[in-house]
Formats: structure tokens, C-alpha cells, sequence
């Protein structure tokens, strides 16, 4: 039976082939573990094998995480990759490191609002809806600029990038059409804001192409915790 710290060590060994495969060095991607419904144990034994970097989907069960384990773990670093609703932006502001999914001026402004003055700005990325999908969240790409704008005036929030979740598919050459293109709107952005450093693009199907298309950091869930549970 495979443990959390050998799917971990399988994960990194496919980043790192999928980087050399592109003549990428393997450290200019980070791995984002996403331990959405995975047990505070689970995080440990990510943690003891190496891992630093964890996602959350769901603000309250994030915010339990951080308040368990920041005593003992402080140089966790935590991402919120969900939507979230503006009644709940100060969990985010007041807990998290880095906000993936902003797509909204209301939302960067309560997060700016309620990041309390004793923390570092909240790191945030833009979540660009690359697929046009109507079920999925982000903005359009006509909206990138205006909304980095605002969020680049706004002094307890650092704008490091983009983010997108991309069509399900097993269609390659449609994960590169929609790859190549937030890369591209990365690239827009960076002219203007030329400190901007992440591309948050790719997960455990789809990985090998995003790194191919130029992402900076991959999140991985099943692939290093196991299915999920969804029944509590």
C-alpha cells in the first residue's frame, strides 16, 4: 500500500520529468497539495514528507486546519482555491496566505478591507474562466486589466497572477488551446506588472500540458491524498 509521502514523491518525480521534457528547470513549478476533505493527519504526513504548500476549497474547514495546526506547523503556507462568497472574505483575509480565485471588485476590496495591518498583504491571483464555461467562475479576459488595476492599488493585497481550471476533457489539444491562451493573457499581464510571478494552471490529468504550456504551480488532491469524501 502506497503512503501519503510515496504519492507525494510520485507527484514531484512527474513534475520534474514533465519540466525536463520542455527544458524547464523542475523547481520553477510549485506543487500545490489540496487537502479539501483530507483529515488534519493526512496534512502531517505531507508536511513530514516535504510539502509546505496546501489548498482549501471551503473556507471554514481551511480556517479549522490553519487555526489546528499553525502552533506546531507556522511555515505552512496556505491557499484558498474555491469560490468564496463576499460574507465569508474575512476568513480568507485574516488566515490565509494566498487567494487564487479573485474575480470580482467587491471581493478584492473586502479582502484588502479585513487583511488585518499585522499580516503580510494576502498574495492573490486573478481566476480567468478560460473555458467560457457558464458553470465555472472567473472573468472574462476583456475584464483581466481593470480588476489588476484596482487590485494593484490596494495596499494589504499583492497581485502575483493568474488562475484558471480548465475543461475537463481528455481532448490534448484543446488543454493546449486553453493553456496557451491563459498563458498568453499571463504574459499581458506581466507587460504592466512586470513583478507578477504565477501561473496557477494544471492538475493531476492535465499537468505534463500545462507545465508544457508554461505554468508555475500544479494542485494536486487525489493524486497525493487519495479519492475524496464527500459524505460529511
Amino acid at each position: 500500500m502506497t503512503t501519503i509521502a510515496d504519492r507525494l514523491a510520485i507527484a514531484q518525480h512527474r513534475i520534474a520529468q514533465a519540466a525536463q521534457k520542455c527544458a524547464r528547470q523542475p523547481n520553477s513549478i510549485r506543487l500545490l497539495a489540496v487537502s479539501k476533505t483530507k483529515p488534519i493527519e493526512d496534512i502531517i504526513a505531507a508536511y513530514h514528507a516535504g510539502q509546505r504548500y496546501f489548498g482549501e476549497n471551503y473556507v471554514q474547514e481551511g480556517m479549522a486546519k490553519i487555526l489546528e495546526l499553525k502552533g506546531h506547523y507556522p511555515d505552512i503556507e496556505w491557499h484558498f482555491i474555491g469560490p468564496l462568497q463576499s460574507n465569508k472574505t474575512n476568513i480568507v483575509a485574516q488566515y490565509f496566505d494566498w487567494m487564487h480565485t479573485v474575480s470580482r471588485d467587491k471581493i478584492a476590496l473586502r479582502l484588502n478591507e479585513q487583511r488585518p495591518i499585522s499580516m503580510a498583504p494576502l498574495n492573490v491571483c486573478i481566476q480567468i474562466n478560460i473555458s467560457d464555461e457558464e458553470s465555472k467562475s472567473g472573468i472574462d479576459a476583456e475584464q483581466m486589466l481593470p480588476l489588476a488595476q484596482l487590485i494593484a492599488q490596494l495596499p494589504h493585497l499583492t497581485l502575483r497572477g493568474l488562475m484558471a481550471i480548465p475543461t475537463a476533457t481528455e481532448n490534448s489539444a484543446l488543454q493546449v488551446q486553453e493553456f496557451t491562451k491563459l498563458k498568453e493573457l499571463f504574459e499581458q499581464l506581466k507587460q504592466h506588472y512586470p513583478h507578477i510571478d504565477t501561473l496557477s494552471m494544471g492538475m493531476s490529468n492535465d499537468l505534463d500540458t500545462a507545465i508544457a504550456c508554461g505554468s508555475t504551480m500544479v494542485r494536486i488532491g487525489s493524486a497525493i491524498f487519495g479519492e475524496r469524501d464527500y459524505s460529511a
